[in-house]
């Protein structure tokens, strides 16, 4: 049988070792994730036999088929790829019972880019069915980091020093409006934008209308994409989100915004997987010092937030404070990228002091490990100060402090360790 992908054309992603592991482990593999992220690819890659439910051929008969014998579209070489399962949500029960009655590991693959609600979904599929999430390509994966410095290693406190080259701001702006979907990564500078302008509009006037077979006003929902846009990498709270739409859409009564709304349709674009927020640091760190428990707000990919802005890489270069946040707003999927592939996981820490960490590497033996990301090289002293001043307060406090404090930086040619210890990394030197 003819597969989707041709092996030697595969552009290896750095979820690919997580896949074998969870074939080895569970019946099933799912992996989840935005449209057009790669996840198709990446399971046709690792499969032996395919099936795609959102097929159009024949007035889209392999839906109907999955609808009316949801048993019959399982039968196939195992691995077997169930492309977009959630368009015919009993399919999970389906597999489920499956895997249950043949008690083999690696039976199926599922990819899905989009959550269904749990009506008509029996079971939850745990102990048979291994959750990934898998997000738009990091620079490394994209070919625009030299991947010189392992964060696995940086965080275990080891470094080879060297100088990485030169990095140019408008190279950077470039990178961060492109985005990090596959099909967008060789794209000319000027056309850099069109990829996630369409995303925005396909989600808004198609997967949002389909999602619940409920019609959502597409009107209201930009204008919440919008603050959501402008409050990239901030903590924004829902009242100030909605503030913010009632200055976007000025007088008109019509585009007025409450909380429920807000609420529904953040849980739509979640269940989308439009949006990636930043949890909060919540470990124990065993001091008195409090924790504030908001999430920094992202979408998947920064590019999204660029084209609602119309930020162009000339108009980034020129708005250095909104380069800024979009430039965290890199950083911080690259950091979730590389950290879950080795079983940690990223936050920001944020106490009531008014004292912040742009992000936090949680490693599964409990140490943590404290980044401050910044743009320029004239940053970085002021950063590293940062970070040893909140680690000294948390010992002072009795608290476990940070084991590693490091700057990732966008204009530094090398990565390094400082006299006072902190490690300062070019993000397009950093991979897993």
């Amino acid at each position: 049988m003819k597969k989707l992908i041709d092996k030697s054309h595969y552009k290896p992603r750095i979820m690919d070792e997580a896949v074998e592991r969870y074939l080895k482990l569970f019946g099933a593999v799912c992996i989840e994730g935005p449209k057009w992220c790669g996840k198709t690819w990446t399971s046709s890659f690792h499969c032996k036999s395919e099936f795609f439910i959102g097929d159009p051929k024949n007035n889209f008969q392999n839906r109907r088929l999955a609808e009316v014998s949801p048993d019959l579209i399982l039968m196939g070489d195992a691995p077997r790829l169930l492309d977009e399962w959630q368009e015919v949500p009993s399919i999970w029960d389906a597999v489920r019972h499956t895997v249950d009655e043949r008690g083999e590991k690696g039976q199926f693959i599922l990819t899905g880019s989009s959550t269904p609600k749990r009506k008509g979904i029996m079971h939850s599929g745990a102990g048979r069915i291994g959750r990934l999430r898998m997000r738009t390509m990091s620079l490394y994966e994209s070919g625009d980091s030299s991947g010189l410095v392992s964060l696995k290693d940086l965080c275990n406190g080891k470094l080879e020093q060297a100088m990485t080259g030169d990095v140019e701001l408008l190279h950077l702006a470039y990178l961060i409006v492109r985005g990090g979907w596959p099909g967008n990564i060789n794209v000319s500078a000027e056309n850099a934008s069109v990829l996630p302008k369409s995303y925005i509009s396909a989600i808004l006037e198609d997967d949002s209308q389909r999602l619940d077979d409920r019609k959502y006003d597409v009107q209201k929902m930009r204008l919440l994409l919008h603050s959501l846009a402008r409050n990239e990498s901030t903590t924004a709270s829902q009242n100030k989100l909605i503030n913010d739409i009632k200055g976007d859409s000025g007088r008109n009564e019509d585009d007025s915004v409450n909380r429920e709304t807000v609420q529904v349709y953040l849980d739509v674009f979640n269940r989308l997987f439009l949006l990636d927020n930043q949890l909060p640091f919540s470990s124990n760190l065993r001091s008195p010092i409090r924790l504030k428990q908001a999430e920094k707000r992202h979408f998947c990919d920064p590019a999204l937030a660029c084209a609602l802005l119309k930020a162009t890489p000339e108009r980034l270069v020129g708005d250095l404070n909104t380069f800024g946040f979009m430039f965290e707003a890199l950083v911080e999927r690259d950091l979730k990228i590389y950290a879950e592939s080795f079983g940690a996981n990223v936050y920001h820490y944020q106490d009531y002091g008014n004292r912040e960490i742009d992000a936090v590497v949680e490693l599964d033996d409990g140490r943590w490990c404290a980044f401050e990301i910044k743009l320029g090289a004239n940053q970085i002293d002021k950063a590293a100060a940062n970070l040893i001043s909140i680690s000294k307060s948390i010992e002072a406090a009795g608290g476990v402090a940070p084991s590693v404090l490091c700057v990732i930086c966008g204009l530094t040619n090398a990565a390094y360790r400082r006299p006072d210890g902190v490690f300062v990394v070019p993000v397009t030197a950093l991979k897993s």
